[in-house]
């Protein structure tokens, strides 16, 4: 009996130990899951285009029209959407000295401009300006392009065309006025409202129209004519400038391989992270809002609805609060965690 008394004060303190293991463990996991469900997250993400039919699922449909939908009033790079929606001012010049130093990772001393090869369709009363990048077989001709372009202005030791992967570029040693949007935002519209004017302009039109001079006298696009594929008759000179000093500025972390957004976050010492097809990998990795830049290909619609699927449930779980979609298109939705309770709202026109 003694034995047993003097043993007693042990066994309860065996008891209470583990009872508090147990106690602590729980509480620890209702805390954790507590903060990761009231944590105010938000995510940025770039997606393909989705306007015009592209999103046939109802379901992503119904999702997207409970959310609050608008379209840019104007073509807006979507960049410049993405700087907006983190509150961080645009950047006026040196956009493809910045999207050069995404792809080397070295930043550029010279003048550069993004020089990309265009058509222009003649229309009753207007010019009609047609991106090529993304058309077929665009990829594996640019080097042959760009080699024509070269020679073009070979007397010319102003400027010259540099060709860095998919990219190009005119380096300058000096300086004009180019226009602010890429080929691509301005697809399908008249170029001549975004072209820079004025006396800055000057040099820009003179070059301009002198490749433009040339392009149709060498015929150097003809090979394109031969394979059934649009012309080149022109050049589209956007993002002119010298890249910004490096400098530190607080940036969420982004994920992805575009190297214009590359280019920004390396000269402002932000974290980049390559995208690996999954959200949920992305809020591992960071404890703080993100953007995630996707690329511009859909698979046809394929992604976008795989996409949609996954962010439903993080929104769902709590493990986000919020997301802003930004589209290629010039869509955007920013989706609230209980925007789908909204279940009186009609399908967008917009989708």
């Amino acid at each position: 009996m003694i034995k047993a008394f003097s043993l007693l004060p042990n066994h309860h303190a065996k008891i209470r130990s583990a009872t508090e293991r147990i106690y602590y463990f729980w509480v620890k996991k209702i805390i954790k899951s507590l903060k990761l469900k009231n944590k105010n997250r938000k995510a940025i993400i770039v997606l393909p285009a989705a306007m015009a039919g592209r999103i046939s699922v109802t379901e992503d449909r119904r999702w997207l029209s409970r959310s609050k939908l608008c379209i840019s009033d104007s073509p807006r790079e979507v960049f410049t959407r993405v700087l907006s929606a983190v509150d961080l001012p645009p950047v006026e010049e040196g956009l493809a000295a910045l999207r050069l130093w995404g792809q080397t990772g070295d930043r550029p001393n010279a003048w550069l401009a993004a020089a990309e090869p265009a058509h222009l369709e003649i229309k009753l009363d207007h010019l009609c300006l047609h991106a090529l990048r993304g058309a077929q077989s665009f990829e594996s001709n640019l080097r042959v392009t760009f080699d024509s372009l070269q020679k073009l202005i070979v007397d010319d030791t102003t400027f010259s065309f540099v060709r860095v992967g998919n990219y190009g570029y005119l380096r300058g040693n000096t300086v004009i006025a180019t226009a602010s949007l890429s080929s691509a935002v301005i697809d399908g519209l008249q170029p001549d409202e975004f072209m820079p004017c004025g006396k800055s302009a000057a040099g820009y039109h003179k070059l301009l129209g002198e490749i433009q001079m040339r392009l149709h006298e060498c015929e150097v696009d003809f090979w394109h004519e031969v394979l059934g594929l649009v012309p080149v008759n022109s050049v589209w000179f956007w993002g002119g400038g010298k890249a910004p000093q490096k400098k530190v500025k607080k940036l969420p972390t982004l994920f992805g391989d575009d190297p214009l957004f590359k280019g920004y976050w390396q000269s402002c010492t932000g974290v980049i992270m390559p995208w690996l097809q999954n959200f949920e990998q992305c809020l591992d990795m960071t404890t703080e809002d993100f953007v995630v830049v996707t690329p511009a290909s859909d698979r046809g619609g394929d992604l976008l609805t795989a996409y949609f699927v996954e962010l439903r449930k993080l929104l769902k779980t709590g493990r986000l609060n919020k997301l802003i979609l930004l589209f290629r298109d010039g869509l955007t939705a920013e989706v609230d965690r209980f925007d789908s309770f909204r279940f009186w709202r009609r399908l967008s026109e917009l989708l």
